[in-house]
């Protein structure tokens, strides 16, 4: 009744309805006046789905979701290691998303960490993107005459406007999509790699992780596959890059420069 505003009598009916189409899936426990789902029970609507679970509780923790609004009848207890607050404008985020939609180039006053003071320039943004903790916004630099990701906490402020004759599909990196495949550390016990397999999902050794290029850097560095495996404990690195000389991939210093503005 309370979560979906409905009568009493409408939802005896709904009940009822529902043990009709599954009867094994609930029964009326008298002791508790509740019904109470079955032994049997088999979702008739909803397929189980543990990373959509996952998902909600840990959106509920970062407070991105408020409880009320999940769907998760009752909480386990739980939490979520902290992320850091980022700390993007509403009025930044407004004025580039205004830009995609219109197909505009906008002036920002951005602060590069390649430079000691912030300085305006025109970017034409076509996207927005996210590298696991902070939010970029995928450009043609009219300075640098290139596409790049600029961070939306670093642009300090926007004003004038224009129309953008740079176009979305000229953006290699952003269009063409790579796959990374991972492994187990070779160099693991036979039992170890078979839990780190579960532990990522991988078949016959292998997971294969789809990205779009231009966020090829971030993925290797949420991975800590961003540097050469040797340089950790096969227990701490747990995971290798099987096809990296495919991918062309090179050190964080190399690629950061091409990718980022700062």
């Amino acid at each position: 009744m309370s979560a979906f505003g409905v009568s009493v009598n409408q939802s005896s009916t709904d009940l009822n309805r529902y043990i009709g189409m599954a009867p094994h899936n609930m029964h009326y426990d008298k002791s508790a006046r509740a019904y109470v789902r079955g032994e049997a029970f088999a979702p008739l609507y909803l397929k189980p789905d543990a990373s959509r679970y996952l998902a909600q509780l840990r959106s509920v923790a970062d407070g991105i979701l408020d409880r009320a609004d999940a769907w998760i009848g009752q909480f386990p207890s739980y939490d979520a290691t902290p992320t850091p607050v980022r700390g993007v404008n509403a009025k930044t985020l407004r004025s580039v998303i205004a830009a995609i939609q219109r197909s505009e180039a906008i002036e920002v006053k951005y602060q590069s960490l390649s430079l000691p003071e912030p300085r305006w320039r025109w970017i034409a943004p076509h996207a927005i993107g996210f590298d696991g903790f902070r939010w970029h916004t995928r450009a043609f630099c009219l300075t640098d005459l290139s596409f790049k990701d600029f961070l939306l906490s670093r642009i300090i402020e926007t004003r004038a406007t224009k129309q953008s004759e740079a176009e979305p599909e000229a953006d290699a990196d952003w269009n063409e999509q790579v796959t990374l495949e991972i492994g187990p550390h070779p160099e693991l016990s036979k039992t170890q790699q078979k839990v780190i397999a579960l532990d990522y999902g991988m078949r016959s050794g292998k997971a294969k992780i789809p990205v779009r290029k231009a966020l090829l850097h971030y993925a290797l560095k949420r991975l800590g596959l961003d540097t050469d495996p040797a340089a950790r404990r096969p227990q701490d690195q747990q995971i290798v890059l099987l096809n990296g000389a495919e991918l062309g991939t090179r050190t964080r210093a190399q690629t950061s420069v091409s990718w980022m503005e700062g």
